[in-house]
Parts: C-alpha cells; sequence; structure tokens
C-alpha cells in the first residue's frame, strides 16, 4: 500500500562552479512480504554490520515482514521496486523467545554492561512482563538523504496509535534503537580536515566555501553516523557505545583505509517519543 509520496532535491556538485539538482520522488509503502525480502535482509546487515550474522537474519527479516501494518518502506520506482529505506518496529516482550530477538536482547546486555545503571535498567525492562520494549529498526541506504526520516518516524507515530487502538500489542513504556558510530584518531581527523580545506580551496567560487567542522573534537574520538542520532541521544534515558564482537577480517592498523565503524544502544522512554518525531521533523523539514 503506498502512503504517500515526497520530492527531495539531491544537489551534487560536478567539479564546476555550477550546482546541479537532482529531483527524486520518494515513495512510502508499507512492507511487502512479496516484494521487500531480499533488500530489507540486506539493510539489516548494513545496520548490525561484522555483528550481523549473530541475529539470524533471515527469521528477523521474517519477523519484520509479518507485520506489514506497522512500518514503513521508501522506494523511487514503483511497489514492485526494492526499498531503499526501512524504519519499523518489534515488540520484544511478545516475540521474546524468537531466535532474532533473543540474540538481540542477549547483545544489548552483554554490550550495556559498561554502564551498570543501563544494563540494570534493560535487564528490568526485559523481565518483566507489564512492560513492553520495542526494538525500532531504522536503516537506509547511504546515499538516501536524512530528510526522508521524519516522515517515517511520523507515520510510526500514526501506527502505533491504531494498533494500540486496537489493542494490537504495540504499546511500549521504553524503545530501544541500534545505530552506528564511528571513530576517528586524531590523525586521521587531520588529515580529513586538511583534504576538506584543499578541496574547498580549489573550488574558486564566488561563494564562501563550507569549512570544516570547528566543533570540538569529542573525547572519545566517537562521531553519530547518522545526523538524527544527535537527536536520538539527546532524548535518551540512557545510551552505550560499543566495539562488535566479531572481530574485523583484518586487523586495522594506521594504513587502514575506511571508517573505523562501531555500534551504539539508545533508550529512549516512550514519554518523550513525540519530543523525538518533533525534534527531528524540525531539523530535517524539507526546505
Amino acid at each position: 500500500m503506498s502512503k504517500r509520496k515526497q520530492n527531495a532535491n539531491d544537489a551534487s556538485d560536478d567539479e564546476g562552479s555550477d550546482i546541479s539538482m537532482i529531483n527524486v520522488d520518494f515513495d512510502f509503502f508499507d512492507p511487502n512480504p512479496e516484494i521487500d525480502y531480499q533488500a530489507i535482509k540486506h539493510l539489516l546487515g548494513q545496520l548490525f554490520q561484522r555483528d550481523a550474522e549473530m541475529f539470524h537474519l533471515h527469521e528477523l527479516t521474517e519477523l519484520i515482514l509479518s507485520q506489514p501494518s506497522v512500518g514503513t518502506t521508501i522506494k523511487t520506482d514503483g511497489k514492485e521496486s526494492d526499498p531503499y529505506a526501512l524504519l519499523t518496529v518489534v515488540n520484544m516482550h511478545v516475540h521474546k523467545d524468537h531466535p532474532s530477538i533473543k540474540a538481540l536482547a542477549s547483545y544489548i546486555l552483554e554490550k550495556s554492561s559498561t554502564d551498570p545503571t543501563f544494563h540494570n535498567h534493560i535487564q528490568g525492562l526485559f523481565s518483566q512482563t507489564e512492560k513492553h520494549v520495542g526494538l525500532i529498526i531504522c536503516e537506509r541506504l547511504i546515499n538516501m538523504p536524512v530528510e526522508t526520516v521524519p516522515p517515517m518516524y511520523r507515520m510510526l507515530t500514526e501506527e502505533l496509535k491504531n494498533a494500540i487502538s486496537q489493542n494490537a500489542p504495540f504499546n511500549f513504556t521504553d524503545f530501544i534503537i541500534i545505530s552506528r558510530t564511528y571513530h576517528l584518531t586524531e590523525q586521521e581527523e587531520s588529515f580529513l580536515i586538511n583534504t576538506a580545506t584543499t578541496k574547498s580551496a580549489n573550488k574558486k567560487r564566488s561563494k564562501k566555501a563550507r569549512e570544516p567542522s570547528e566543533e570540538a573534537r569529542p573525547a572519545d574520538g566517537l562521531y553519530d553516523f547518522h545526523p538524527e542520532d544527535v537527536h536520538i541521544k539527546a532524548v535518551s534515558s540512557s545510551c552505550a557505545d560499543y566495539k562488535f564482537t566479531t572481530a574485523p577480517s583484518e586487523p586495522r592498523d594506521k594504513e587502514s583505509f575506511g571508517l573505523d565503524t562501531r555500534g551504539r544502544v539508545m533508550l529512549v522512554p516512550s514519554t518523550r517519543f513525540e519530543e523525538l518525531v518533533n525534534r527531528i521533523s524540525e531539523a530535517y523539514a524539507v526546505g
């Protein structure tokens, strides 16, 4: 079922002084069990990175597709095409014995152990029957603009209200969101800033060149992978950053190429979920 259409302008530089604008229509659909299996499984693998095989992606994908009335995919070439983004939520209490949710719950407990308060709170939530935790799964292809995220969250808000009104098990006290970070050493950060400065200087535009970020370097060298994560973290009651359990195929050294990607788990009280949706809607409104 098609939900809504959104137009976004994707601006790109082509090594000249002109900026070309690419108009892209994003269509929002319910998850489709007949079409979306492979693409959603791929998005889950991207979300969980090296640890993905720990979570029974086949079973998790089927679980997501078994509840098409909750959740949204984004496509650009009609209903029959592959989704480029996914946002949905799964009840971790109702599905506590499902192999993927069981593995994820164990994983979250392990990764939150660096913060005893967070760990004990999560453990308490998982062990109680009257409090249900919703696992929000949000992932998109890397070139998808952040402006596509707020509509999906607004749709999820309405879908949860409808589900609750029909006594479906989507009345949550808390939400868990798993995301990613990336780590930069001081040398890597210096290299990226110098490279960005050089490229800006070579543009020779009449407009002022964009400067590298002047924000102070985080003490731990960790940066948000997705822009909206700064708002999710701001409304979270707890947050834990972690390294993946599965070792990289090759040890990382000073000559390594590519981002040092890591994981993050955030706990958002349901009482602040509407605030989160409003924050990201204001921050990433389509101009």
